[in-house]
């Protein structure tokens, strides 16, 4: 059976994981009887924010993976137990925690901090010729992993330009895309989607997101 990681950053799209991405990303997997193995770093979140209000929350700092272990019923393990050797592809769902959490690109912007296994998994994709997805703001991510290697993936974020700027600062390329769309970079077997960096509604992001898992899919 194919097996697929999905890495999480949290749970909630101003300091975890997106929801819905997350979801949809287990959905389309699950329909296409792919088996799925879900992770996330055992670190404090960057913050918490208060979901109703939009702003952070003055205590009760919370755990990612913990936090992450809501979406996926407690059917995680920890990052840094995630080896590439035992998937046949990853990928990221967005959320501003994978730029809070898993990297600090939504605080410093080229300039920021990467997790330490969340670089190396990307890089053990990337170096073992296996399909990597990112979706939303997780290019950001794929792109600070790579800075000043050998990898010059191609990505979309959707359309912002200072984003896409700053990606390709990082030494990617960007590429403008529809919310329902795809962009493929087919050396590096590299699939993304904007999701909710363009919106404007799950079903819109939905039709990315099956695109991109059906693409990693038929890449293994």
């Amino acid at each position: 059976m194919k097996t697929v990681a999905v890495v999480l950053s949290g749970c909630g799209y101003l300091d975890g994981a997106e929801i819905q991405e997350s979801v949809l990303t287990l959905l389309a997997l699950d329909k296409l009887r792919v088996k799925t193995v879900c992770a996330a770093p055992d670190i404090p979140q960057y913050h918490t924010v208060n979901h109703l209000t939009g702003a952070p929350a003055e205590h009760g700092n919370r755990n990612v993976l913990l936090e992450a272990a809501r979406i996926v019923r407690g059917d995680i393990i920890p990052l840094s137990k995630l080896e590439v050797k035992n998937v046949d592809a990853v990928i990221f769902p967005g959320g501003y925690g994978a730029a809070k959490n898993l990297c600090t690109f939504g605080l410093k912007g080229p300039d920021c901090e990467i997790d330490k296994d969340a670089k190396r998994v990307i890089l053990d994709t990337l170096k073992s010729g296996k399909p990597l997805g990112v979706m939303c703001i997780a290019p950001a991510l794929a792109a600070k992993a790579t800075q000043n290697t050998e990898f010059k993936l191609t990505l979309t974020i959707g359309n912002d330009p200072g984003t896409a700027k700053a990606l390709e600062s990082l030494g990617a390329k960007h590429i403008n895309c529809p919310v329902e769309d795809i962009v493929f970079d087919e050396r590096y077997k590299v699939v993304s989607t904007p999701a909710y960096m363009l919106g404007p509604s799950v079903a819109k992001v939905a039709q990315g997101i099956d695109k991109l898992v059906q693409k990693i899919v038929n890449l293994i």
